[in-house]
């Protein structure tokens, strides 16, 4: 250990050594800062805009074709089932007739329980499974996404609605809210995708979606054991204390034994069946058919048991047919219109954040391109269209999606599929549902919603980055503790602080010379680095703006403070250049030009020269926009550190 301590020591006084003969006997030749030509102010501010909200350049194929061609391109950029119509065969459609099956025999009995999550009649939750499908299916760009309700965005519309209606004493009332949030959600998603906002809900970080939906989790499982433990008078409360609390007074007298063995069994049915799936991936059918098995076989039970006469809560009705149109119960006008807009926003923000996710989880792994604003004018078309037919919020359903990926889909054929045996069931079998218990269906809810709880994700956050664990946890227990809206808001609020973090606090490093090389590094990061006697390099690792700039100016100081303090106790020369290495500053403003001039003052009245290293583009028209380079002299802008140093080292007094 000591002989390779001693062997770096050697090696950095041999590189000094060999620095200092090179300041003698070479005559560098410094390569100049080009300063870009002048642009014109209407074409950056094209370019800026075009960058901004077209980096995809949409229009790309629509250049020199004649206008029959654009009007055709049009429409398939709006129906991009136009496109890959086309080339459908009959193979294609068997792989999505297989999917559409699986996926349907999954989503009826998960959609006549999230429905209860929403505080709405079974059939409520079919008719979200019908309509949407088939006009995502029309303008979709996503081959995978399954349409539909799900646990997380069904939960908190039924916590925001709830808030300004209860359902039990004006139902009505409560539906009709439900649609008009349901509109707005649509409008919401649709704009969003038309003006190329997309990026907006990047501001949701992942870390703070794994916590929320993990909380999220928790909580709808709670939720369920009113149903799963047969208890009749049940807290309204989200949170983990007040749903405990409810349900433990209600053990002696409230709890029913049959409906207990009922959701038991079945529960350890469905989560052996998801075992197996995962054990074998061609098994992945188990897990898909395991729920509606369960409703078939809990549902013949109760019915030559007559359970339900012990105690035993059922679904007892479901209404028979296709949705009712419901653009007349959309309230467009009153005091609900506002609350139906807030709640719908929420909502449509949360299943368009999910939703994208998953088609971008998808399409990564089939390898092909996702449209995110196309994604999101589909989403928002489909829950409008939706609001006007008797539906609530649908969006893409992981746990369905991962099954119509493995049951071999090929495009979004297989959501029209599903629709059409939703279809069939509302005409048809829904009465069958009659004697289905509600354990049944808190069961099929429970194992659906372990898997939105993902420790393994947790565990590699805290692994990366110990802030975005923070926002991950403080998302999860707001959720769990308090309510879906607080935790959406305390993932929300970390989000946005770790962003104003990051900008008002960037990196900055001190650099030193990597031994036998001209390049120069961090020193933390390579501490076989030696420092340049005379010369302090620091990096600055952001772009320079009013949020940051007095905070760069500062911190930089402190830099040179702290080094000519270690300077003078060691009794070595002081600090007589400063160079800040400008390459990963992508950007200046008014403010941080300000900063860098009062740096250039403050460091005269300690006798250091400031010189800057390779500026870029947009940060060296600034500079000279601004008469920066002729304060701070034409020679101290440099294109490389390399450079810099060099020069600066030819200037330094020979005792340095």
């Amino acid at each position: 250990m000591g002989h390779s301590s001693v062997e770096a020591e050697e090696t950095k006084e041999m590189d000094i050594r060999s620095f200092s003969s090179s300041r003698h006997n070479q005559t560098p030749y410094i390569h100049k800062v080009g300063v870009p030509p002048k642009q014109d102010i209407f074409k950056e501010l094209k370019t800026t805009v075009k960058e901004t909200f077209f980096a995809d350049d949409p229009l790309r194929c629509f250049k020199d074709q004649p206008r029959s061609r654009k009007f055709v391109l049009g429409l398939q950029a709006i129906f991009p089932i136009l496109e890959w119509g086309r080339s459908y065969n009959f193979a294609k459609f068997r792989g999505d007739l297989i999917a559409g099956l699986t996926i349907a025999s999954l989503c009826i009995p998960q959609d006549i329980g999230y429905s209860k999550l929403a505080n709405l009649a079974p059939q409520y939750g079919l008719y979200s499974s019908f309509v949407p499908p088939l006009v995502y299916a029309f303008m979709g760009s996503s081959r995978d996404i399954a349409i539909g309700p799900v646990a997380v965005v069904s939960l908190l519309l039924g916590t925001l609605l709830r808030n300004e209606i209860d359902p039990t004493t004006n139902p009505h009332e409560y539906l009709r809210l439900a649609f008009t949030a349901t509109f707005f959600a649509g409008i919401t998603q649709a704009t969003l995708g038309i003006l190329r906002l997309g990026f907006l809900i990047d501001f949701l970080s992942h870390a703070a979606v794994v916590g929320f939906m993990g909380g999220a989790a928790i909580t709808i499982a709670l939720q369920q054991l009113k149903g799963f433990l047969g208890i009749k008078k049940f807290t309204k409360k989200t949170d983990i204390i007040s749903v405990m609390k409810s349900v433990w007074h209600s053990a002696n007298h409230g709890w029913n034994w049959q409906t207990i063995l009922i959701g038991a069994t079945f529960l350890t049915f469905l989560l052996f069946a998801k075992y197996i799936g995962k054990k074998n991936k061609r098994l992945f059918w188990v897990p898909a058919i395991a729920p509606l098995i369960s409703v078939i076989l809990s549902t013949f039970f109760v019915y030559i048991t007559h359970a339900e006469k012990k105690g035993v809560a059922i679904v007892r009705h479901i209404e028979k047919g296709i949705n009712p149109p419901s653009v007349k119960e959309i309230y467009f006008t009153g005091d609900y219109l506002l609350k139906g807009l807030r709640t719908g926003i929420v909502a449509g923000m949360i299943a368009l954040t999910e939703a994208v996710a998953i088609g971008r989880t998808f399409a990564s792994m089939k390898d092909y391109q996702l449209d995110g604003n196309k994604e999101m004018v589909a989403l928002g078309a489909m829950n409008i269209v939706g609001s006007m037919t008797s539906c609530y919020v649908a969006t893409g359903s992981f746990s369905r999606s991962a099954v119509n990926y493995m049951a071999g889909c090929q495009t979004a054929v297989s959501n029209i599929v599903m629709s059409v045996v939703v279809f069939l069931t509302l005409e048809f079998i829904t009465p069958l549902f009659k004697y289905t218990p509600n354990a049944i269906l808190a069961a099929i809810i429970i194992s659906a919603v372990l898997g939105l709880i993902d420790y393994e994700a947790a565990i590699l956050i805290w692994k990366i980055d110990k802030f975005d664990f923070v926002a991950c946890m403080g998302a999860f227990f707001g959720v769990v503790f308090a309510s879906v809206e607080i935790g959406l808001l305390i993932a929300v609020t970390i989000s946005f602080a770790k962003i104003l973090l990051q900008v008002t606090r960037p990196r900055t490093a001190t650099l030193g010379r990597i031994p036998r090389t001209n390049v120069y590094r961090n020193i933390q990061q390579y501490p076989e680095a030696t420092k340049v006697p005379g010369v302090l390099i620091v990096r600055v690792d952001s772009a320079i703006y009013f949020s940051n700039s007095n905070y760069i100016k500062e911190r930089i100081l402190r830099w040179l403070t702290d080094e000519e303090e270690q300077l003078k106790a060691a009794g070595l020369p002081k600090i007589q250049f400063l160079i800040v290495e400008m390459s990963p500053v992508t950007d200046i403003d008014t403010s941080g030009i300000h900063a860098l001039e009062e740096l250039l003052r403050s460091l005269k009245k300690r006798g250091v020269q400031l010189v800057l290293s390779n500026p870029g583009r947009v940060v060296i028209d600034k500079l000279h926009a601004s008469n920066f380079p002729s304060q701070i002299g034409e020679d101290k802008i440099f294109l490389t550190v390399a450079d810099a140093v060099l020069t600066c080292s030819l200037k330094l007094p020979e005792e340095v």
